[in-house]
């Protein structure tokens, strides 16, 4: 990674098929393991449609609210300075949140226990959808570091 210059964005990534949405197509691509897309997508479907049964309204405002609730605002970045290594708490931008939030998703999905990954993933949108979960208290770790190591934030950079 070049320290000078800024990284190029890319094109906006195109929607998903059947909700037309990114932040969906973004997850889709999050879940797939060696380019198995449409398993990928039968996974985030799957799990979409299971939300609906367990009595969503909507799954995709679900999903959508899951997301920004575990979407992060903070996170720590280590610094060296002077031979000693600092947790220098910075803030998070739009794009980084919703890639980290979307990979602690995933994450805590795939660690759970027993089941098909689509029902794993349903239960893990839905209980970050209440404030509840795993990933939630993820987000909650990394604020809380973040908020213990505020004395180290002059060292931004």
């Amino acid at each position: 990674m070049s320290r000078r210059a800024r990284t190029i964005k890319r094109p906006q990534i195109r929607p998903d098929a059947k909700y037309q949405s990114v932040v969906l197509s973004k997850m889709i691509n999050k879940v797939m393991l060696n380019g198995k897309k449409s398993t990928a997508e039968r996974i985030v479907y799957g799990a979409m449609d299971i939300m609906e049964q367990q009595g969503s309204k909507s799954p995709l405002t679900d999903t959508e609210l899951a997301i920004r609730n575990v979407t992060p605002q903070l996170k720590v970045k280590s610094r060296r300075v002077g031979g000693a290594t600092y947790q220098v708490p910075v803030e998070v931008s739009q794009t980084v949140g919703l890639s980290l939030a979307l990979r602690w998703l995933v994450d805590s999905a795939r660690a759970r226990s027993g089941k098909s990954m689509a029902e794993k993933l349903a239960a893990e949108l839905s209980d970050a959808s209440k404030g509840q979960g795993v990933t939630i208290k993820k987000r909650d770790d990394t604020h809380r570091m973040a908020e213990a190591n505020r004395a180290f934030a002059h060292y931004r950079w």
